[in-house]
């Protein structure tokens, strides 16, 4: 489902009475008294954006509010009210500041909450026909293709392993393509009158244009894709309770609800490789998580996510095979041939414009193979950004022969102790400065590498 089929939703509607919330209505009395105190002068239309609720809904707090001597009305503006707190509501505000400072947007009931990720499930259900599409800007073969599909059609955490650089984390960030429809994440939760902050700018990413007719406290977003690598800890596996402001956090998780959620660099975290499969055993295998508040008490959240652990160690080193038993897929992506990694140089020296020729990209395979034995995707992207900058620094055409790669590689890989590298920078320049070269044999349409950062 693209953004524009939103309509396929069963989208949640702007409620217009207060019981029709699904929330305590001394909630949304407590917001509007802070919302309120930290306005000063404030109109009902001004309260209704800031709680992303109705003004109609609103209109009917404020006059139970006024009622209570709470608020008092200063004038209009057009056909709105002028508000302020009284004595009395200000007081009331600051009790209520007391125990939480949030102005924000109105929560939504866990029981919804529970409701509309059940209705939204990440279901994978891939071919290779899907895969090639969704990974259509990677050089995958067909056997880790074969390998991937199978490994995501299965309940549980997906594990790829494998040597740096050959491309473990692109595809695991690829993996919402396969579902590209829009779910629904609620800005904020409450849970026994605490108010959990969920959606986050940095992870959610709303559709282009947001319904009119929805319920404004749910935020129409692409499927979530949450990616953490080495500072990943187990604080960030639970609530966190921000004292200042008087609410939680969710977690990384929870975020990641109705999407996936990427541990890169797995191994290399404070938390442990046996910690963290510890904590979440319970989430994969029955798909609920179970939450404490900062007074202990517990709830239970959906866990509808997709995970993926990402390693270039060896597998050895981080657990035992009883470990890797609770991990039921388990993906080798290796290094590239030759045709896929000068498929690579091809579109990254076109994107970076840097001259290549035939010549050039062999040598540069050489090169490759002879320091590493093998042949990884992300050298003839990391190769063309350094070339560019060296013949920056030379004041000449960034173009690559079989000199400017040796020139080139003598910066990029690090050096045996007290070696020193030749030959230095000497291309054979024409009248232009810069040698007549052509394109890579075989370098139109085809798949094409990651050069999603150009």
């Amino acid at each position: 489902m693209s953004e524009h089929d939103a309509g396929a939703l069963d989208l949640p509607r702007a409620p217009t009475r207060l019981e029709d919330l699904g929330i305590p209505p001394a909630l949304v009395t407590d917001l509007v008294l802070r919302r309120c105190a930290l306005d000063g002068r404030t109109t009902v239309g001004a309260i209704a954006e800031a709680l992303a609720l109705s003004p109609g809904l609103v209109d009917a707090v404020v006059q139970e509010m006024r009622e209570r001597k709470e608020i008092e009305v200063l004038g209009m503006v057009g056909r709105d009210y002028v508000l302020t707190l009284s004595q009395l509501g200000q007081r009331h505000a600051q009790d209520r500041a007391d125990q939480s400072r949030y102005a924000g947007a109105a929560p939504v009931s866990l029981s919804d909450y529970r409701v509309v990720v059940a209705r939204q499930r990440l279901a994978l259900r891939v071919d290779r026909e899907t895969l090639q599409r969704a990974f259509s800007d990677l050089v995958l073969s067909d056997a880790v293709l074969d390998e991937l599909g199978p490994a995501l059609n299965t309940q549980g955490a997906v594990f790829l392993y494998g040597p740096p650089g050959t491309g473990k984390t692109s595809i695991a960030e690829r993996l919402v393509r396969i579902s590209p429809d829009l779910v629904l994440v609620p800005r904020a939760v409450t849970v026994d009158n605490q108010i959990i902050t969920v959606f986050d700018s940095t992870v959610h990413v709303p559709a282009d244009s947001q319904p009119a007719e929805l319920d404004r406290r749910w935020v129409l977003c692409r499927r979530p894709r949450v990616l953490v690598g080495g500072e990943l800890t187990g604080d960030m596996l639970d609530l966190t309770y921000d004292r200042n402001a008087g609410v939680y956090l969710a977690p990384l998780h929870m975020k990641a609800n109705n999407g996936v959620m990427i541990v890169d660099d797995f191994g290399r975290q404070v938390l442990t490789p046996e910690q963290l499969l510890n904590r979440w055993i319970v989430p994969l295998d029955r798909r609920i998580d179970f939450l404490s508040l900062d007074y202990g008490v517990s709830f239970e959240i959906p866990f509808d996510v997709k995970v993926v652990l990402s390693t270039n160690l060896d597998p050895a080193d981080l657990g035992d095979e009883a470990f890797f038993r609770r991990i039921p897929s388990k993906v080798f992506i290796g290094p590239v041939d030759a045709a896929s990694f000068d498929w690579v140089l091809a579109r990254a020296a076109h994107a970076l414009g840097v001259g290549c020729d035939a010549e050039a990209a062999a040598h540069l395979r050489a090169r490759c193979l002879e320091r590493s034995g093998d042949l990884r995707p992300y050298l003839p992207v990391d190769v063309c950004r350094l070339l560019k900058a060296v013949a920056a620094y030379e004041n000449v055409a960034p173009v690559l022969t079989p000199a400017t790669v040796d020139r080139v590689l003598a910066l990029y890989f690090t050096r045996d102790r007290y070696v020193t590298r030749d030959p230095l920078w000497a291309p054979d320049a024409g009248a232009d400065g810069a040698p007549d070269v052509g394109p890579v044999p075989g370098g139109g349409a085809g798949p094409s590498p990651v050069v999603e950062t150009f």
